[in-house]
């Protein structure tokens, strides 16, 4: 990425948006919206439509959310939404090239990964998904936590849209050609992307940036954990079982354990984003020979 994509970061406090409120609920009832003229007219030609839509529409709204909420960051929309886009693509083709060489084919697969098999592909999916920020970030200055952040979840989303996107198609193949099974998957996967990659990417890309100088980056201890961690929840969400549930209108099964690791990323999410507000104002007010400057109170 050229560094003309980059912005002067400011001393405001972080804004607080509503472009991703937005872009949700027009996102929703284009998909609705869609869905019916689909089912009304019998028109096969939409089902792209539909899946595309249902898809991309919450991973595009979460990376929309935190770019809402920042201000610290030099990262223009641009490079945001080439994160989002090159750095899924290259996400995936690398941990689907390397799940198809180390990870074990199950012996049934309508019942899932086993545990060990879900943290290996937690450790690619995780190291595919950083290599391709590093891809993408390797002309930039590696000197704002919040960068890592921002591009760590967009390529995360990015990673998000295009799985389940091939989740739905599957669905729909295996369920010899039932639009609703594969709307149903969508809407899912939709329901839980805010809890998953983009969350994983953005601590791993923020831990990086951090530890990392402005011309290269530093593989240090601190990365090293963060990475295993992230894996390590990425591989308990895949490889859990599900024994224990509940069902939420209209009838969706929810995983205590999944609800449980999706929680325990949003809250370190948020502390991790609120430690990156507090330092880079601090450093900023001290470059600039200003008091230090406190971020008061911020609804993340």
């Amino acid at each position: 990425m050229a560094q003309n994509t980059w912005r002067q970061p400011t001393q405001d406090l972080p804004r607080r948006g509503r472009g991703w409120l937005r872009t949700f609920f027009i996102g929703a009832l284009l998909f609705v919206i869609t869905i019916a003229v689909m089912l009304l007219t019998s028109n096969s030609n939409l089902y792209p439509t539909v899946i595309l839509i249902g898809n991309f529409l919450v991973p595009v709204v979460f990376v929309s959310f935190l770019y809402d909420h920042q201000h610290l960051s030099r990262l223009t929309q641009e490079t945001i939404a080439a994160s989002f886009i090159v750095g899924g693509i290259l996400g995936v083709l690398g941990a689907s090239i390397l799940e198809t060489l180390l990870v074990p084919v199950p012996s049934n697969p309508t019942q899932g990964l086993s545990l060990g098999s879900a943290l290996l592909v937690g450790l690619i999916e995780e190291g595919c998904k950083i290599l391709a920020v590093i891809l993408l970030a390797r002309k930039m200055k590696h000197t704002s936590e919040m960068d890592g952040l921002l591009l760590g979840g967009a390529v995360g989303m990015g990673f998000a849209a295009l799985e389940s996107t091939g989740y739905a198609f599957s669905t729909f193949i295996l369920s010899q050609g039932h639009v609703g099974a594969s709307i149903a998957t969508t809407i899912v996967r939709g329901l839980f992307a805010p809890f998953g990659h983009g969350i994983w990417t953005a601590l791993l890309g923020a831990a990086l940036f951090r530890s990392s100088g402005p011309r290269h980056f530093r593989i240090t201890i601190p990365v090293i954990l963060t990475y295993l961690f992230v894996s390590a929840l990425h591989g308990f969400w895949d490889g859990s079982p599900s024994t224990v549930f509940f069902v939420i209108p209209p009838g969706i099964p929810v995983s205590v354990i999944t609800l449980i690791l999706g929680i325990v990323g949003v809250v370190i999410l948020f502390i991790v984003y609120r430690r990156s507000v507090n330092r880079q104002m601090q450093e900023i007010a001290t470059t600039n020979n200003l008091p230090p400057v406190s971020p008061g109170p911020t609804v993340f």
